[in-house]
Parts: C-alpha cells; structure tokens; sequence
C-alpha cells in the first residue's frame, strides 16, 4: 500500500533518540570516531517516522537522523489509543508483534518498541519481539509493522462492507478461548 506524503513541517513534532552508537574506523594514524544514531519523530495524533544519521559528532548526527525520519513518516490509524488489528512484521532477524490492548493497559513494549509507538501516539498496545533484539532492527520492525495497519474504513472497503458492518461482524465473533470452555 503507498503512503501519501506527509509534511513534517505542518506538524508539531517531538524527536526522540533511540540509540547512539560510536563506531571506529582504523587509519593509518590510528583510530577515526565515527557516530551513528537512530531517531524517532511522531506528533503523538498518528503520525510517526523513524531515521538514522551518521557522522563525527554526536548532535549532527542526531540532526541528519531527524531530517531522515521527517522523511521518512508514515500516518498510522487509530482506534481510541490503541492499533485496529493485530500485526507482525519482520525486518532482517527480528519480528515484532503488536496487539490492539483495553483501555488503561498502557504501552508493554520493550526499549526499541517503545518509542515508536509512543511517538505515533499510541496509548494502549501489547508488543513482543521475536529473533535478534538489535535495537535499529527493531525499530525498523516496529515501524513497519505499523506501516501495515490498515483503518476500519479501508477494511470495510476492501470488503465491499460499511464500517458500521464490519464492526458488528467483529463484536459478534466470539474469543477462541471460549469455544474450548463449553
């Protein structure tokens, strides 16, 4: 599914640094210091990017990681402060799992899931990373996995179904747990 272009500039955005990480070069005369950083910019009302900056210095590399991820934003739909459906998405060896949660459940997501979601302004949402714990992989991974959210209003019409339809169809099915209760 294509995004549409989002401009960062419309939006009051909040940047938050994932990861800072000093990476060496060996020279002739030693040792170059290199920095790499991963960043998180959302407006907290469903709009998030993700992006990463290299350079020598540590607040440059912040600065290109920002102007990356303004780049790079998605719009993730909401349903009150939690995601619509279940997804899992992979990047490289790590998957990650998000789960719609009850109101008052909060935010369970471990450090590279966490910002990201938060940025997007999600409240409420169970998580779990599977496979490699790499933090830049799994940012990538959550960001992804919110990329492949779709709205109720999409789904409805991809069904050729009104929202309203949808809905009722989803409050009538019942947990699987139950069946096995009986």
């Amino acid at each position: 599914m294509k995004q549409e272009r989002i401009n960062p500039d419309a939006l009051d955005l909040e940047e938050r640094v994932v990861q800072i990480n000093r990476v060496s070069k060996v020279v002739k005369g030693g040792r170059r210091f290199s920095f790499s950083t991963v960043v998180v910019v959302g407006d907290g009302k469903g709009h998030v990017g993700v992006g990463m900056g290299k350079a020598a210095e540590v607040p440059e590399a912040i600065r290109k990681g920002t102007e990356a991820a303004k780049k790079n934003m998605i719009r993730v739909p909401l349903v009150g402060g939690t995601v619509p459906h279940d997804v899992l998405a992979k990047f490289a060896a790590t998957k990650v799992m998000l789960r719609p949660a009850a109101p008052g459940t909060g935010v369970i997501a471990g450090r590279g899931v966490r910002p990201v979601v938060e940025a997007a302004g999600i409240k409420d949402v169970l998580s779990k990373v599977y496979g490699s714990n790499n933090p830049v992989n799994v940012v990538k991974a959550a960001f992804q996995a919110l990329s492949e959210l779709t709205s109720l209003n999409e789904m409805a019409r991809r069904r050729d179904m009104t929202p309203r339809e949808l809905a009722a169809r989803r409050a009538r099915r019942e947990p699987a747990g139950e069946e096995a209760a009986v």
